[in-house]
């Protein structure tokens, strides 16, 4: 069976994103600006590119690539067609990150923002290791309410099939799975958002003693 992000359309879920009552594509474009500029790389790769919302913040003065990965391959065209401007420094990557994690090539920034939720702890580390980052900056979504933690809009059935693949998150958690592969928490900041849901970015950086 196919995987539910394959089946909804960019333009929903970026509708749904953006509205006043989720506001999440706008906080997201923020973090997004402050996570391409807080720690010297020139290479960066995202997680869950969607429909490359953040990558006007990318210079190509600092960055000489960028990767974003999905396993959507029409968000990916999207991407292309939308950031032009990047040619040369953007390289989109087709990868199921639950069953083709070995096709991630490595980079010094890791981007993961809503993207831990759909494929668990376990799988998230998996990509940490193959792609050897420096840093590592996520965003997870806390929720207020467990059995609805899709927020209430006009696009909500457009992600019944989410739940096959949902998982609750929580930040101690990620913590002590990026602590048990060698990194440490560097950085934690709560972002409140209209519903009562909450993003949070949580940092961190390869231990010293790995690169031993």
């Amino acid at each position: 069976m196919s995987n539910p992000w394959e089946e909804i359309s960019l333009d929903d879920y970026e509708k749904h994103m953006s509205l006043e009552s989720v506001r999440q594509l706008q906080a997201l474009d923020s973090i997004m600006q402050e996570q391409f500029n807080s720690y010297p790389a020139e290479t960066a790769m995202v997680l869950g590119i969607a429909g490359g919302n953040g990558l006007e913040h990318v210079s190509s003065d600092k960055f000489r690539k960028v990767y974003g990965v999905d396993i959507n391959l029409d968000y990916l065209r999207a991407v292309s067609l939308r950031y032009t401007e990047l040619s040369g420094v953007l390289e989109c990557l087709h990868i199921d990150l639950v069953n083709e994690v070995k096709k991630l090539p490595q980079t010094q920034l890791l981007i993961a923002n809503l993207l831990i939720e759909y494929i668990g702890y376990g799988a998230f580390q998996k990509s940490v290791l193959q792609t050897a980052p420096e840093y590592v900056s996520c965003v997870i979504q806390i929720n207020t309410d467990e059995e609805q933690w899709v927020s209430e809009s006009p696009y909500l059935h457009a992600f019944d099939r989410l739940d096959e693949v949902h998982h609750q998150m929580e930040e101690k958690a990620l913590t002590a799975a990026m602590d048990e592969i060698g990194y440490s928490l560097i950085l934690q900041e709560t972002y409140p958002l209209p519903n009562g849901k909450a993003l949070v970015r949580v940092d961190f950086a390869r231990n010293e003693e790995i690169l031993i």
